[in-house]
């Protein structure tokens, strides 16, 4: 390829690849487009420097990013063009095309940033069990215990299907005769987040206007009261009409449809006023959101397990270094969890 090459030019070899296999397994047009301009950008800042997409350093990637800052690009939009390079580099490595993605310790860099804000707010676990104990609505409890003790995003939320969840109280087969997927049929307390959802997929039966932006699979452990919490919810969920049976759905306006993340925004942007945690007006990083709790289960399972890699397995932060955490999961990922999960309602024995 030319290093002056055309746009054209910056889709052949591994990123036409790349891009020719998104469209197989069907994502979306739009999601493709994303991704290749992406790679256009990077292969030809790369190209600037005489440098082939498949001899990029972590130095080099790292220099691709500030030239972006300088360039004016907002924090989210680059934190979003790095997801894309890291999974382009994650998938060349898995396909045996590349030996190396120079993308990891770049995004865990940019993990650890994000995660360490000084001008966040700061909950402490005791505080957050007080506000959990204040949520009267089984739904909207479901919802904050679930994203503060699992780190998932709001619309991996919303995109749960009863079926990605298996607990050891048969509730989900009591109420409603659904078996759990086989990714955790043969784990109890697990909840299954999968990678490959884009919106405008159908999945189990169902368009989704939400995605999800994992970089792999992931099983995460459901704990006593994160069970307890979804099994008084699934006691009143109402009968849906949609055939992937979803988790969590509306009980006002749009009865019985899955909730979206406008909803659950919605819900906790009124709790969290209610608390005194949300301002109009007031910035991002002092407001408490549901996005909020990503960076609370961040800190503070972090602080609790000294083990940064199995926050980043449960987070879905990390794609291809993450194999030993999906073979050992009871060792490394179950247990850990278990013992180490802060507690965020009374427990049965009047203890907190």
């Amino acid at each position: 390829m030319s290093r002056t090459g055309t746009a054209t030019d910056y889709d052949d070899g591994p990123v036409g690849t790349f891009l020719d296999e998104m469209e197989l397994y069907g994502r979306s047009t739009s999601t493709i487009e994303d991704y290749r301009t992406t790679l256009r950008q990077l292969r030809a800042f790369l190209a600037a420097r005489d440098t082939p997409i498949e001899d990029a350093t972590r130095g080099d990637c790292l220099k691709w990013i500030q030239s972006l800052r300088e360039d004016g690009y907002a924090p989210g939009s680059i934190r979003t063009k790095a997801v894309h390079v890291n999974r382009f580099y994650g998938y060349m490595v898995q396909t045996g095309e590349f030996d190396e993605n120079p993308m990891v310790v770049v995004m865990e860099e940019m993990s650890e940033r994000g995660d360490a804000s000084p001008t966040r707010r700061r909950i402490a676990v005791a505080e957050m069990r007080e506000f959990v104990g204040s949520i009267r609505n089984p739904l909207h409890r479901a919802i904050v215990v679930v994203l503060a003790k699992t780190g998932i995003r709001v619309g991996e939320l919303c995109n749960l299907d009863l079926r990605d969840v298996h607990l050891s109280n048969p509730a989900i087969e009591q109420y409603y005769g659904v078996q759990p997927r086989a990714a955790v049929s043969d784990r109890e307390n697990t909840l299954f987040v999968p990678s490959d959802v884009d919106v405008g997929d159908t999945v189990n039966g169902e368009q989704r206007t939400e995605g999800n932006k994992r970089h792999r699979d992931t099983r995460i452990p459901v704990d006593d009261e994160v069970e307890r919490a979804l099994v008084e919810w699934l006691a009143i969920r109402p009968d849906v009409e949609s055939p992937a049976e979803p988790l969590f759905v509306n009980v006002s306006e749009n009865y019985g449809q899955r909730l979206t993340s406008e909803m659950v925004r919605a819900y906790v942007t009124d709790l969290a006023r209610a608390n005194g945690w949300y301002a109009t007006g007031a910035g991002v990083e002092e407001n408490v959101t549901p996005h909020y709790f990503r960076h609370f289960f961040t800190t503070e399972l972090r602080q609790r397990t000294d083990d940064g890699y199995l926050v980043k397995y449960l987070r879905g932060d990390v794609g291809d270094v993450m194999d030993r955490y999906t073979h050992n999961w009871r060792e490394l990922v179950a247990e850990p969890y278990s013992e180490s999960v802060y507690q965020l309602t009374t427990r049965r024995n009047g203890n907190p």
